[in-house]
């Protein structure tokens, strides 16, 4: 059976990608761990927004961060402790990965990890506005 996408009608050409990356993300619908993202005010000609994972625990050796096809995918997995006995173990330290779409354009200026926090700044600059005459050609 054909799925029938409102992306699908005549004026809304070139948008299949974006579909994709929709249903990617209704996919990945993992709460492990918790991020804020926030859109940082600036007086810049560009938006900026800054991503924020709860990574207690981890250290910056047990994160990895790639950023390919519009995409920010972020993992952690612990080393073994294999010299430790616990008695109880109530903090989450299992392994993750988290990915979070990005609109063309968007630039990943870099990651920082401080207080438990990972904190990846984005940014998409103002595009620029291109506007031209078309020719038309008599055939």
């Amino acid at each position: 059976m054909s799925r029938i996408s409102f992306l699908s009608a005549p004026f809304l050409l070139g948008f299949d990608s974006f579909e994709e990356r929709v249903d990617r993300m209704a996919k990945s619908a993992e709460t492990y761990p918790p991020y804020n993202i926030e859109r940082l005010m600036t007086g810049e000609d560009s938006e900026s927004y800054l991503i924020t994972i709860a990574v207690a625990g981890f250290a910056a050796d047990e994160l990895e961060i790639v950023s390919e096809n519009n995409q920010i995918v972020v993992r952690g997995q612990k080393k073994s402790e294999t010299e430790r006995q616990y008695l109880h173990r109530g903090i989450a330290m299992r392994q993750f990965q988290r990915a979070f779409l990005l609109a063309d354009g968007m630039i990943v200026e870099g990651a920082e990890l401080a207080d438990g926090m990972l904190r990846i700044p984005v940014r998409r600059p103002e595009p620029q506005k291109l506007s031209r005459t078309i020719e038309i050609r008599s055939v």
